[in-house]
């Protein structure tokens, strides 16, 4: 009987802005995951949009996930230098025919955003590089379950303004970094199938995956930077774990523990999918940003 392959998870946040408690949540999660099962743990910055950056966030991200006691293996992966990859990876895809130009605007395109090569670029004229995705196919979610992805149609690879896109970047760097788990918010979910297939046609193996509950502010929204979602209070991190762990329904929330890295030993010795697994599908309760 063939072994399972090590157990290698990651987090990989967004330069956006700080870290806030949702994100804390998803790293706490993947973090306890990991180390439970005396896997390796990697932090990647998802820094390739630069318009979309903050300036100093990458670091004040890093310094909120060490003030959390929350450690990586290795350095730190950023997107941002791995150019050639993502250019090579577009050129196997290119070779396979799997590629295509679109020259369509968001307006033209309408609910959906899928092209499906029914465009005809100009000469000259800007053009996003998009890959046609089958979709539909199953992934077994080890939180949610046997999971059916959505008809993907096509997705952007390389935007007109030149930028990789998420959705190559991602693939590239987690076959790269062979990572085995991806433990995410359920606001991925509808992306993985089309992961998946992206994996595939790059003859990579992917990953298993399993998505969170999202943590939702007062209005039913998922807390994000994006939704005015605080700042975490790096001078707090013992209460911030405390109500991540709770959120998350792990015991340890209670766990007497005077310090971060005692918490955090008690958490990944008691880390348990199945309260994650019991609340599947269900958004986490409101949180304002203010530890409980």
């Amino acid at each position: 009987m063939t072994a399972p392959p090590p157990y290698r998870g990651r987090f990989a946040p967004s330069p956006t802005g700080p870290l806030h408690f949702g994100s804390l949540i998803a790293a706490v999660g993947s973090y306890l995951d990991a180390r439970h099962r005396h896997g390796r743990w990697f932090v990647r910055m998802e820094d390739l949009d630069p318009p979309r950056e903050m300036p100093g966030a990458a670091d004040r991200i890093l310094r909120s996930l060490e003030a959390h006691g929350l450690t990586w293996d290795d350095s730190v992966l950023y997107q941002s230098q791995r150019h050639e990859a993502y250019a090579a990876a577009l050129d196997t895809l290119k070779k396979s025919g799997s590629l295509f130009c679109c020259s369509c605007t968001r307006a033209v395109l309408g609910p959906g955003g899928h092209c499906g090569r029914r465009c005809s670029p100009k000469p000259g004229e800007a053009t996003s590089e998009r890959v046609v995705v089958a979709g539909g196919g199953t992934f077994d979610d080890f939180i949610l379950g046997p999971q059916e992805g959505a008809n993907a149609g096509d997705a952007v690879l390389r935007r007109k303004d030149g930028l990789f896109a998420y959705a190559l970047a991602v693939v590239v760097d987690d076959a790269y970094q062979a990572i085995s788990h991806v433990l995410r918010g359920q606001d991925l979910l509808g992306e993985t199938s089309g992961q998946i297939e992206l994996f595939e046609r790059l003859n990579q193996t992917p990953p298993g995956y399993g998505h969170l509950p999202l943590l939702c502010d007062r209005r039913g929204h998922k807390l994000s930077k994006q939704t005015g979602a605080r700042a975490l209070d790096d001078h707090q991190p013992l209460a911030n774990l405390r109500s991540a762990l709770h959120y998350l329904g792990q015991g340890a929330a209670q766990a007497e523990a005077g310090s971060v890295e005692e918490l955090l030993a008690i958490a990944i010795a008691h880390w348990q999918r199945q309260p994650l697994i019991d609340n599947a599908g269900r958004p986490l309760p409101h949180h304002d940003g203010i530890p409980r």
